[in-house]
């Protein structure tokens, strides 16, 4: 980021969060249409602090819907079943009597697809009096961080990105069957289950490397997961160090946007015998290079 200041706006005021990344963003109502001029700076501030922030909106799925299709086709959730009456909108319902919660481990989202999402739209419909905040990490800081030795070595190496397991080898539908309180899908059986994507990924907008790395990373391509386990290890737990990070503590009507190209996030289950439910709409990306 080159840490621009408010002035360098003309029709949102930003404020940043934390060094790494994040800003919250004010001077918009996201419930009405937007004028091209002022999505523009909305591009740009996403570019620039790769998670922003909105307090006070008040949306629907609609309203949500309109916004989010001004950065792209709108993605469906192959695991999850959206609301009955918006099936692109997804209702993430954490009860109290849920076992975990919903994105509860570093990732970015559906990183296993051969075209994984471009961004992603969070807004809080009720919140727990306090917890279920969310952590980000900046990903370009991730890659810039690592010797010149390990650039080279992961320069051209991909990762296998699996969609249809944990890691503990469970199905990730019989998974959120047992934990969550929401309608879980087999995806179709065509669906691709697992993507090679390169571990070093150039943003298609700003040209600068990331490390692409997350949960979804099983193991290596050519690799046994034996082979692979060390690296693929070091590299999720020094993607998420926390000088990498910010935190965003939810308010009721509060709407994040991030880009999950160069960043990962983290959804905090502290908050026992509490509810939180959120609406979260996707938008499709492109193929990593």
């Amino acid at each position: 980021m080159d840490g621009m200041s408010n002035s360098a706006y003309r029709y949102i005021q930003t404020h940043r969060i934390a060094g790494a990344l994040g800003a919250e963003i004010s001077g918009v109502n996201l419930a009405e249409p937007l004028a091209l001029e002022v999505l523009a700076e909305i591009r740009r501030a996403l570019l620039e602090n790769l998670v922003i922030f909105f307090r006070d909106q008040d949306m629907t799925p609609e309203r949500m819907l309109r916004f989010a299709r001004n950065w792209g086709e709108i993605h469906r959730h192959p695991y999850i079943a959206g609301m009955p009456d918006y099936p692109d909108v997804l209702e993430l319902n954490k009860k109290a009597s849920d076992k975990r919660n919903f994105g509860g481990d570093w990732h970015t989202d559906q990183m296993f697809a051969p075209k994984p999402a471009m961004g992603t739209m969070l807004w809080a419909k009720q919140v727990p009096a306090a917890g279920g905040d969310t952590l980000f990490a900046n990903m370009y800081l991730a890659y810039e961080s690592l010797s010149d030795g390990m650039k080279a070595l992961i320069s051209d190496v991909r990762g296998m990105c699996v969609g249809d397991k944990k890691k503990s080898g469970a199905s990730r539908a019989a998974v959120n069957a047992a934990t969550i309180s929401m309608t879980t899908l087999e995806p179709p059986p065509d669906m691709p289950r697992e993507s090679a994507h390169p571990l070093v990924r150039t943003h298609p907008e700003t040209g600068r490397k990331s490390l692409y790395i997350g949960g979804h990373v099983h193991y290596l391509e050519n690799m046994t997961r034996e082979e692979s386990a060390p690296l693929v290890e070091y590299l999720y737990e020094h993607s998420h160090r926390p000088e990498f990070t910010c935190r965003f503590r939810w308010q009721q009507g509060s709407l994040a946007f991030w880009d999950n190209r160069c960043t990962q996030h983290f959804a905090i289950n502290d908050y026992p015998a509490e509810t939180r439910i959120m609406h979260r709409v996707t938008v499709c990306g492109d193929t990593p290079y």
